[in-house]
């Protein structure tokens, strides 16, 4: 049976401006690939990210080539590794990993959380992202989002006192304690973390993309962040879980600001690591009506059939 394969780009509106130290989004601009066979289709969605020299344009162009393959090879000649090795580890290798780790559930009836021993918890805790603002309009997020169990606050170098102050100010906000700092400095950077003793965890963000950067950050961090368009895609992220924990690293699942079909391979991560700030989804104006929820900072699984089950369904995706 022959393969269909396609990328395309999806612009979804956020709800609220989301801010960070290198600026602001108003909308999350994903790769979304497709791979079909039959009345199967696998899906799979990155984030093109600017940091590291991504656009989605230049996403697109680097799968191009990749899928043509693909198609031409057909259904019989799928060679997954071989596929993702061609691309580097970021956005590109992302989407299509993911579509095929999804296509192959439903090809064979295996659950990606059966062939990894990785099930998605029935719910989980992330958390909740306070974007930067004015100190004011922070404490006024985080009033809003104070049922959460964990709050993640965005940061710069102008004057993160006042902003933590307000925050902390916040309604039931006072008496939390604090469980992680991210990336306090830049990569290039965080050698001035080596043999430091901090007083919370540290985890590195920027500073890790694949299991050949951990064993350097040993001195510097005490938790590592896996984010699927950094590691390039599940399989690479999956490697790196045990990787770290054999290095004696906490574990942290992140992502970018996506939708849930972006989100969704990596909750399979979250019920093996300490911290998940997995809530991508909830910038969205409109996500996928078979998407996860978050209610309260905790998150519920997608339905069946959206990602990586084995199912196939209809009507789940935007």
């Amino acid at each position: 049976m022959s393969l269909s394969v396609s990328a395309r780009a999806v612009h979804h509106p956020l709800k609220a401006p989301f801010r960070i130290s290198r600026g602001v989004k108003t909308a999350a601009e994903v790769v979304v690939v497709e791979v079909r066979s039959g009345d199967h289709i696998g899906r799979g969605e990155s984030v093109p990210y600017a940091r590291y020299d991504e656009t989605v344009a230049g996403v697109l162009a680097q799968l191009k080539p990749v899928l043509a393959v693909l198609q031409r090879d057909g259904e019989g000649n799928i060679d997954h590794g071989a596929a993702l090795a061609v691309l580097a580890p970021g956005a590109a290798r992302n989407a299509l990993d993911c579509a095929l780790w999804d296509l192959r559930a439903k090809l064979t009836g295996v659950s990606v959380a059966e062939a990894t021993g990785l099930p998605v918890p029935a719910s989980l805790v992330t958390a909740v992202t306070v974007s930067l603002d004015a100190p004011e309009a922070m404490a006024a997020a985080a009033r809003a989002v104070a049922d959460a169990p964990l709050i993640k606050i965005k940061l710069s170098a102008e004057d993160p006192a006042a902003r933590l102050r307000a925050v902390a100010a916040a309604a039931l906000l006072a008496d939390l304690p604090i469980a992680l700092v991210e990336q306090p400095l830049p990569a290039d950077a965080d050698g001035a973390l080596d043999g430091y003793d901090p007083p919370y965890v540290i985890c590195a963000d920027e500073s890790v993309h694949v299991g050949g950067d951990l064993a350097a950050l040993r001195s510097r961090y005490q938790a590592v962040n896996l984010k699927l368009d950094k590691t390039g895609g599940f399989s690479e992220a999956v490697r790196m879980l045990e990787q770290a924990r054999a290095l004696g690293f906490q574990l942290m699942t992140g992502c970018m600001v996506a939708s849930s079909l972006g989100i969704a391979p990596a909750l399979h991560l979250a019920g093996a690591c300490q911290f998940a700030d997995l809530d991508g989804p909830w910038w969205l104006a409109v996500d996928h009506p078979g998407g996860l929820r978050v209610e309260g900072g905790v998150i519920t699984p997608p339905a069946a059939g959206f990602w990586g089950d084995g199912v196939d369904a209809e009507g789940l995706w935007l």
